[in-house]
């Protein structure tokens, strides 16, 4: 399966940018609002200015008061221009935020659904480096009748051990072969980024003035390269971002599975078929998960923002960190919804979001708060876990 961790994250990104939907959304419907009420230019009649204004206000506040309700409250308001701007208006918010609704899940999905093979990608940079570093060495040796040049020379690179385990893979070429990954796209880009960016680089003459280089010493420099070339260089970040709308928010995923891939190799790989267990997905569950967390955290986004409120009373709810906002209303969701992840593995997970994502401050707040509430819901039997192993939420 997709790691549950990186579609949290995605989950996360997406509402949190579906948040600010809204509050455009609601800015746009009080600009419908004040229109309504400027003076009309083509009536020869006189109008009161300021009372037009004063109105459009009253409406203002009609609307903003029926903002997080499920029916509409009149509020006392008599005048049928205002109550009738005030219920289009709405209209108009609901409209504008189902339509960014449905626009950021299916951006979303194909944002994750384009992970794989972004990081297939950057791995596959790192193989054709190293292929090109072989094919240097053979034209030295075929146009200058030179010796062969042993290991622990400029052309260590292209022995690099844990660089032909991944070459040679049968799950790492069935993945290239998928996503239509071949070394003839690149070929140009890879001799010109090797030159510029590779060779410069002072991690990799340290490695080229290496003796027959150890396997973790192999694995170390593939590690810089990642880090320090392929996600930091503008000429392949441009690469990617060509590849990927959303490379900017799935740039820290992308470098983190192509750093994992690195870091788990032993040695002892060469006739195991998968190096890559992230690729192995199971679309059709993830997915399920992926809409599910989505969907149900807009839906309860009213109920669970009340309950936070409840706790955090000498806090203005509209106060919080929007980012802390969504991610404990994301881990209530959770909590309640999916009765088969233990409740300590929901907060852990939404505790180390918050570490990345929000503020200094926010892993306490947050990890304080969820333990509260999941208590509380728990003991109210909002929270049912079921499951080998979670009976009673252990």
């Amino acid at each position: 399966m997709v790691n549950r961790r990186i579609l949290r994250v995605k989950a996360f990104q997406t509402l949190y940018a579906y948040q600010q939907c809204t509050y455009s959304n609601a800015n746009l419907a009080q600009d419908f609002i004040r229109e309504a009420f400027l003076p009309d230019l083509n009536t020869m009649e006189v109008q009161d200015k300021g009372q037009l204004k004063r109105d459009a206000e009253r409406c203002v506040q009609l609307f903003l008061a029926n903002l997080h309700g499920d029916t509409w409250q009149s509020g006392g308001e008599s005048d049928e221009k205002i109550t009738h701007t005030a219920v289009k208006a709405m209209d108009l918010f609901k409209k504008y935020n189902r339509k960014d609704k449905e626009f950021l899940k299916q951006n979303m999905l194909t944002s994750v659904e384009n992970i794989p093979g972004l990081y297939v990608y950057a791995i596959h940079m790192l193989v054709d480096f190293g292929i090109h570093v072989r094919n240097e060495k053979g034209k030295k040796r075929k146009y200058e009748s030179q010796p062969e040049v042993q290991q622990g020379s400029v052309y260590n690179l292209g022995a690099n051990k844990a660089l032909q385990i991944i070459e040679e893979n049968l799950g790492f070429r069935r993945e290239c072969n998928r996503f239509q990954i071949n070394g003839q796209e690149l070929e140009l880009e890879i001799k010109e980024w090797f030159r510029e960016l590779v060779k410069p680089n002072e991690d990799y003459q340290r490695y080229i003035a290496i003796e027959n280089p150890s396997f973790e010493e192999d694995k170390e420099i593939l590690q810089s390269l990642l880090k320090k070339v392929l996600f930091k260089s503008e000429a392949v970040i441009s690469f990617f971002q060509d590849k990927d709308l959303n490379w900017s928010e799935n740039k820290s995923i992308v470098r983190s599975l192509a750093s994992k891939v690195i870091k788990n190799l032993t040695g002892a790989e060469e006739n195991t078929d998968e190096i890559l267990p992230e690729l192995a997905l199971n679309w059709e569950e993830d997915k399920e998960f992926f809409q599910n967390i989505y969907n149900l955290t807009i839906a309860s986004e009213d109920e669970f923002s009340s309950l936070i409120a409840q706790k955090t009373k000498n806090w203005d709810v509209e106060r919080i960190a929007l980012t802390d906002r969504v991610i404990l209303i994301m881990a209530l969701t959770e909590m309640v919804n999916f009765p088969s992840i233990p409740t300590k593995v929901s907060i852990n997970e939404y505790i180390d979001i918050s570490k990345t994502y929000s503020t200094p401050k926010s892993k306490q707040f947050v990890n304080g708060l969820l333990d509260t509430l999941s208590k509380e819901l728990t003991e109210k039997g909002k929270i049912r876990k079921s499951g080998r192993g979670l009976i009673d939420n252990k």
